[in-house]
């Protein structure tokens, strides 16, 4: 089993899923789209992954969130931005960490069940694959909020 599309994607008539106000709605279909998911993931797993993945990132950029409230900016859109950034810059990280993050946990989910070396393989590669979407929401969220994506101490 795959969660890459092989041209079997459809739209899933999933609604769009309403946000806190501050961060942008979810489009289901676009994750589908942007992460080539195909209908092996049912709309209501797809669903939940974004739900799942959406209260995650919006915890983690709480406090970011509350010092942009703070200074009168009620949106992602009204945070301003450096020379080098592009317009809507805040919004489409976000957008990249709740995907990466959701995609993350339907990798883990959708394991293949084989016993044999080969499942292993395919297993091991894709606990590495959602390592890979894990860490991209991490760095978009570091991204966001101005951090480094690494520390590295001297020991």
């Amino acid at each position: 089993m795959s969660l890459v599309a092989y041209g079997t994607a459809t739209a899933t008539d999933a609604p769009e899923l309403a946000n806190n106000g501050f961060w942008p709605p979810l489009d289901p279909d676009d994750f589908r789209e942007q992460h080539r998911l195909d209908t092996t993931v049912t709309a209501p797993r797809l669903v939940t992954a974004l739900s799942i993945a959406m209260a995650s990132v919006n915890r983690q950029l709480s406090d970011f969130q509350a010092e942009q409230m703070d200074a009168q900016r009620g949106t992602a859109d009204l945070i301003p931005i450096e020379p080098w950034q592009i317009p809507g810059h805040h919004a489409l990280l976000y957008v990249r960490a709740v995907f990466a993050e959701a995609h993350a946990q339907l990798l883990e989910r959708y394991r293949d069940y084989s016993a044999t070396d080969v499942g292993d393989e395919r297993g091991e590669a894709k606990a590495d694959a959602a390592e890979d979407y894990r860490r991209d929401a991490r760095w978009a969220v570091a991204e966001i909020v101005g951090r480094n994506h690494t520390t590295v101490e001297l020991i």
